[in-house]
């Protein structure tokens, strides 16, 4: 491997230019995330038990595209605009027209096995195809744009920054545009074409985000095969990509930090409204979040972690976020200002590693690239991608799971009172203990520590100057 002396510096365009790219991912997956059931329930009136079989049954089919995709990225020859960011001119149009295709408000009148089968078609096209394949490469191209580890946070930073813009724009605009009140005051879908609309709105709004994501920023560090190297088969990679201690670590945390994190997010509609009584506070919560993901986290992110190291000040936050919500079960507080406060003080170090990880993940390739000799950033971002698909998953059953154990009663106007504390129970103590093992899992597992890191860095660099 080895690195392109004519590239311009790494700078602020590459880090606005990544920022885009997860921007152009969200126009079509925070949009399905969050109104995809809609659509499919109340607009087509499919039922929400063969959606959630649809759900369930894609991230079967993922663990084979994801994986196929990450070997294509890793053995297809480079284009002249590298290995990764060709992905984005390549695909950045199918994944935009198939995530159209899956809001057509015509399909509404149509028989029900038509409308089931069109379901599956567009939704496996779009996520488990298109999506992909562009996802996979754009997530793997960190650690092409810079070797560095400090460019690489900073990347991760602007990765999850563009992440949050996205969910406040998609979060806040798009239910105003699809609801309208009734004549009784009910909030209604607006008409069987507002998804439509949206969608194909949404669709544009991703192409131009993926250019802007594909002309600013720059692959530097690039691989060039081995003629005389031994063929590797796919069997051969998984088992040295599984017998890695570093993704293994951030794979375990990952999934924890989604389960809890989901859990808070499924739970909060219940707590605020039931517990506290103050349907407002959700959005004020949105707000304070985003505020302080944007304001204090993602600026604090590159000089911290080039202090401390990611590892160990991850593993700072994750315990922060478990003490403070463990603080709050013990309390049970009243007060929802009090509660508000704390709880975001505790999602602050919570922040923090949401920020890093996906600079955690180039140094996981680096590291299996210094054991293996061979580098396969597809393959491996592939392996972690699917494995947060199925914490995904997990998680977003959590939220039901915890509902059925406490009682809680969907027909009920009021809880009865042990519901209502099994609310504040379920959104503090769990959390916390998620916390807790996700630091146990990046202390303990997780190897990379800020000394490892660089380790790794400089006998990379060794081997290229070398070469």
């Amino acid at each position: 491997m080895n690195e392109k002396n004519n590239a311009r510096p790494f700078g602020i365009r590459d880090k606005i230019g990544y920022m885009f790219g997860d921007f152009g991912n969200d126009f079509t997956f925070i949009f399905a995330s969050s109104f995809l059931m809609v659509f499919y329930t109340k607009v087509l009136g499919i039922s929400g038990a063969m959606v959630g079989t649809l759900f369930l049954l894609a991230r079967v089919v993922d663990a084979f595209t994801d994986i196929t995709m990450g070997r294509i990225v890793d053995s297809v020859k480079p284009s002249r605009d590298g290995r990764f960011r060709c992905w984005l001119r390549r695909m950045c149009g199918p994944v935009a027209i198939a995530s159209f295709l899956m809001y057509q408000g015509g399909m509404a009148g149509a028989p029900m096995t038509l409308k089931i089968v069109y379901m599956y078609v567009t939704y496996l096209l779009w996520g488990s195809v298109f999506y992909t394949s562009i996802n996979i490469p754009y997530g793997s191209m960190a650690s092409a744009i810079t070797e560095k580890p400090d460019e690489r946070t900073a990347l991760s930073t602007f990765r999850t920054v563009g992440a949050t813009l996205a969910g406040l724009v998609i979060g806040t605009v798009t239910p105003l545009l699809i609801y309208v009140k009734d004549a009784d005051g009910n909030q209604v879908i607006r008409s069987t074409s507002i998804f439509t609309i949206i969608a194909g709105v949404f669709a544009v709004c991703a192409i131009l985000c993926y250019i802007i994501c594909y002309k600013l920023t720059t692959e530097r560090v690039k691989v060039e095969p081995d003629p005389n190297a031994k063929k590797v088969t796919l069997g051969q990679t998984f088992a040295a990509i599984f017998k890695s201690r570093a993704l293994l670590g951030i794979i375990g945390a990952a999934i924890f930090l989604l389960l809890s994190q989901l859990l808070i997010q499924a739970m909060n509609n219940h707590l605020y409204t039931e517990y506290f009584g103050s349907a407002g506070a959700i959005s004020i919560v949105t707000i304070v979040n985003t505020a302080l993901m944007l304001l204090v986290v993602a600026p604090l992110s590159v000089p911290i972690s080039r202090r401390f190291g990611k590892k160990e000040a991850s593993t700072a936050g994750v315990l922060l976020a478990g003490v403070i919500f463990l603080v709050l079960y013990f309390m049970h507080v009243q007060n929802v200002l009090v509660y508000i406060v704390l709880a975001n003080v505790g999602m602050l170090g919570l922040g923090f590693f949401n920020t890093v990880i996906w600079a955690n993940i180039t140094d996981v390739i680096d590291d299996q690239e210094v054991k293996t000799g061979q580098r396969e950033d597809g393959t491996v971002y592939a392996v972690y991608s699917f494995a947060r698909k199925l914490g995904q998953a997990l998680a977003g059953g959590a939220g039901g799971w915890a509902l059925s154990i406490i009682g809680y009663d969907q027909l009920a106007k009021v809880q009865t009172a042990s519901v209502i504390n099994g609310l504040y129970t379920t959104s503090t103590l769990i959390p916390a203990i998620c916390f807790f093992v996700v630091a146990l899992f990046l202390w303990f597992v997780y190897p990379l520590s800020k000394k490892k890191v660089e380790a790794n860095v400089e006998e990379l660099k060794s081997r290229r100057e070398n070469a």
